[in-house]
């Protein structure tokens, strides 16, 4: 019976109670130390209460010089486990299962930013007149590479010891794993370049390392752009031999999405105009992958009605994730169990910018994370102006705590 209220037993055993998960989304909510506090656990608290079989963590950083934003959350070796074992327990309130989101941004850290900026390559992020947005990366030494992929197994390592079931390893919409990915991104000569099996190395390498760092019943999933929407890209071909790569290592589910800032078809802004105009963005192109998939596919991208998630489990898929349908109603599994939909949406973004539209939506959803965090109601019907002012002085405060605190753990290694 593939239904959305049955469960899902992974490869590796673990049982998920239903086939709803909520998407990660990145939250933005460090406390002093980039760790989670208590708004992250009020948060996950309400989420896990609202019926989603599985709850993923906005992207946890690995590397605590290489931030998405200011007050992301970093797990690394000197993290203190405490507050990251409330966030699972918080996070299991409702019988549900938690996973981390784990993540290093390489090239798109703001230029703003203290720290590192790597990439596979020296190629900047291409916004046009917003490119001065994020910083000039300069191309990974092998060192750094294998320094990082043991990044990712430390946080997975200490992801378990806190008492998470697993992790998601983030290789898409952009960030590192994802440039080496891609052939536009990664124009190394190396071994880490060139064919497919040498872009996707260093996300195999992680996969690897995380599984050896963590026990078999621990959960190991992977996020993958279906396409890069960008001509000459990652393509939808490309992910279908990379799923048939992950097979063999021991992932429990592959999650698929698709586009980056350059192309940010994950907020329903891709170069691909015909992306836009309706739910299950990337419905289209899962399609093509489940037919040879080897592993249970996971869908995120659009979904807010129960009608279009039943639509993604007909299409063969395991599983449908939401974000921003949950940031608006956190308890839309549990109205759906019951018959109900959601009765707000939120304001849509229009602006011919989409670089700039994108930060707006992505904004808009923070501002409801907040809400929740603090007790209160969404408010989606918000101003994406308005949003994302706030959005903005709120990152710059944070940005001189996050300043402050690394200078310090600079001193002190």
């Amino acid at each position: 019976m593939n239904s959305l209220f049955c469960s899902l037993r992974l490869p590796n055993g673990a049982v998920l109670p239903n086939r709803i998960a909520k998407a990660a989304m990145e939250e933005n909510m460090a406390v002093e130390g980039q760790l989670p506090g208590q708004e992250l656990f009020r948060l996950y608290r309400r989420w896990a209460e609202g019926g989603a079989g599985l709850l993923i963590t906005g992207n946890v950083m690995v590397h605590a010089e290489a931030l998405t934003g200011p007050a992301g959350v970093v797990l690394d070796e000197a993290a203190p486990l405490d507050p990251f074992a409330e966030w699972a327990k918080a996070s299991k309130a409702g019988g549900g299962t938690i996973w981390m989101q784990i993540n290093h941004p390489g090239r798109q850290i703001g230029s703003d930013m203290p720290g590192v900026v790597w990439g596979p390559s020296a190629i900047g992020v291409d916004l046009g007149r917003h490119s001065g947005r994020f910083g000039r990366p300069v191309a990974m030494t092998a060192e750094q590479i294998e320094e990082t992929v043991a990044r990712f197994a430390v946080t997975a390592r200490r992801a378990e010891q806190a008492g998470f079931d697993g992790v998601e390893v983030h290789a898409a919409h952009g960030y590192l794993l994802s440039q080496f990915l891609s052939p536009l991104v990664n124009k190394r000569t190396d071994r880490w370049g060139g064919s497919l099996e040498n872009r996707a190395r260093m996300l195999l390498d992680v996969v690897r390392g995380v599984r050896a760092a963590t026990s078999p019943s621990f959960a190991v999933a992977v996020k993958l752009n279906s396409a890069d929407f960008q001509r000459g890209g990652f393509d939808t071909d490309d992910a279908r031999q990379v799923i048939g790569m992950l097979a063999p290592l021991g992932v429990d589910l592959v999650e698929l999405s698709g586009g980056s800032y350059e192309s940010p078809a994950m907020s329903g802004r891709a170069a691909d105009a015909s992306t836009q105009a309706r739910e299950a963005y990337f419905l289209d192109l899962a399609k093509d992958l489940v037919a040879a998939s080897p592993l249970p596919l996971m869908l995120t991208g659009g979904i807010t009605r129960r009608v279009t998630a039943e639509r993604v489990l007909d299409s063969g898929v395991a599983a449908v994730g939401m974000g921003t349908a949950l940031a608006v109603t956190p308890d839309l599994p549990e109205r759906w169990r019951t018959g109900r939909e959601a009765d707000m949406q939120l304001r849509p973004v229009t602006w011919s910018d989409k670089a700039l539209a994108s930060a707006a939506s992505m904004a808009q959803v923070r501002h409801q994370m907040r809400r929740m965090a603090r007790g209160s109601r969404p408010t989606p019907g918000t101003h994406p102006a308005v949003a994302l002012f706030a959005e903005r002085r709120k990152q710059r405060r944070a940005l001189r705590r996050y300043r402050t605190w690394l200078s310090k753990e600079r001193r002190a290694a």
